[in-house]
């Protein structure tokens, strides 16, 4: 079966430049990261390297992955295609098999002569095992394998009951020593030395996963010392919360992610979050310090994302895979050099699939006529501008992952549906209602704006249909 899109491998022209003087890229992306960072206004989280980042860089304030869930959403944004294109949508699928000729992100750059680098997960990895089933074996020229971390040093972790099953709290764990005990710190370690020794006449392209804070939430114990148990506060969500979400939407609707606790094991969860971001964001402060001694920092663009977010309580979830703004929405900071918006937060959509087109558009390589997003550069110059009217994420719930949902987000409105609607519909307003606390899909005076945003989901994201029930 031909792909939908002509792909071309080998078709664009490496491009010359007068002493290769192009832009080097640093793609830093974090995994299962919610927009908890200091400088997106969380109250408690710690991360004062990648605040400062912000203040040299933009702040997207309103970014959103396509896909909240690892494989779909790193196949989209490194491939340049929502979803429905990728037909990826879980983390058995392979972005090859459904499109053997995908010409990814950083194979794009090494084609054009950059000198290509992976250090930790940007494409899915078959953890625990540490298979890089789903890496492109043309984007690198450099890699490191996953390292499975365990058994981890004993300190003090989380609780699992014996009699219900079911996860008291997040799965965590403090353990003593430093930072290149757990992979991220061995991924920057081993980054930075690519730095040091790669090819000095060839722009680069170094992309940094980290894999905190996915579960299980370990750090080493500094870094929880910075959240003092008795300040976690906890989610001041309403008593009837979950009486108007569908079905699809709610606990428990996904084998595995259900989470029973008390109050002392939700702080501990959150706090345990907390310090996985602190000790990513010290390892991001590594490689931001290296770019400067090296002499980097002035001709290297500098991105800062996640694949996707995380509930840390709210409406009673604690995972990812849904479709409220906690899980759809991603943190995303850019630096790159002379851009006139350094500094601001832009406040207009971005979607994750914008990141391919705008690393092309800044290092002056020709984007591929595959590609779906937008560039952000005229965000970058401009942050009070926008190149969306509207951003969109899907996603599957259920025991067999039988319901589909999909949503659009525009700067006021987020409308979701389950299933086309047959099991469920939703409607925010987050000029009132930020939190999404108020379903208003049944409320009458909001029927045309209702109407007018399930017409764009039905143009924009049309429902899959796969063969194979998964």
């Amino acid at each position: 079966m031909k792909p939908l899109f002509l792909l071309l491998t080998f078709g664009l022209a490496l491009q010359t430049w007068a002493g290769d003087a192009r832009p080097n890229v640093l793609l830093m992306v974090s995994d299962d990261l919610a927009a908890t960072l200091g400088c997106y206004g969380h109250p408690q989280a710690q991360t004062p390297h990648l605040d400062a980042l912000a203040k040299e860089g933009v702040l997207f304030s309103r970014a959103y992955c396509q896909f909240p869930h690892c494989n779909p959403s790193r196949s989209s944004f490194l491939s340049g295609l929502r979803p429905n294109q990728t037909r990826v949508t879980d983390n058995a699928d392979s972005l090859y098999v459904n499109i053997p000729d995908v010409l990814t992100l950083p194979h794009h750059f090494r084609q054009q002569g950059y000198a290509t680098a992976r250090c930790g997960k940007l494409f899915h990895l078959g953890i625990p095992t540490g298979l890089e089933s789903m890496d492109d074996p043309h984007a690198w020229d450099f890699g490191t394998p996953f390292k499975d971390e365990r058994p981890y040093p004993p300190k003090r972790n989380s609780i699992v009951t014996v009699q219900t099953g079911k996860k008291q709290g997040l799965v965590w764990q403090e353990i003593p020593g430093d930072d290149d005990q757990l992979c991220d710190g061995a991924f920057a370690t081993t980054a930075i030395g690519w730095l040091k020794k790669r090819d000095a006449d060839k722009p680069f392209f170094l992309a940094v996963g980290f894999h905190r804070p996915h579960l299980p939430l370990v750090a080493p114990a500094k870094y929880f010392d910075l959240y003092p148990l008795d300040e976690i506060t906890l989610p001041d969500s309403p008593a009837n919360d979950v009486e108007d979400i569908p079905a699809p939407a709610r606990n428990g609707s996904v084998p595995g992610y259900a989470m029973t606790s008390t109050p002392e094991q939700r702080r501990a969860s959150i706090r345990a979050y907390l310090a996985c971001v602190s000790y990513v964001d010290a390892q991001a402060g590594r490689l931001l310090a290296s770019l400067k001694e090296q002499g980097l920092l002035e001709n290297t663009i500098i991105i800062f994302t996640s694949d996707h977010g995380w509930h840390l309580g709210e409406h009673g979830l604690w995972h990812k895979r849904s479709l409220f703004e906690e899980s759809a929405r991603v943190p995303l900071i850019v630096s790159a050099p002379g851009m006139k918006g350094n500094g601001r937060t832009a406040v207009g959509l971005a979607e994750l699939t914008d990141l391919y087109p705008t690393l092309c558009d800044l290092c002056g390589i020709s984007a591929p006529s595959h590609l779906q997003g937008k560039s952000l550069r005229p965000v970058l110059n401009d942050p009070a501008s926008s190149v969306h009217v509207a951003a969109f994420t899907q996603a599957r719930r259920g025991k067999d992952a039988e319901h589909w949902g999909r949503s659009v987000r525009t700067p006021r409105w987020r409308c979701t549906e389950w299933d086309e609607g047959r099991n469920g519909i939703e409607l925010y307003d987050h000029e009132a209602d930020p939190h999404e606390y108020t379903n208003l899909a049944q409320v009458p005076e909001h029927a045309p704006t209702l109407k007018e945003l399930r017409a764009m989901l039905a143009k924009h994201l049309p429902q899959m249909v796969l063969s194979e029930k998964r």
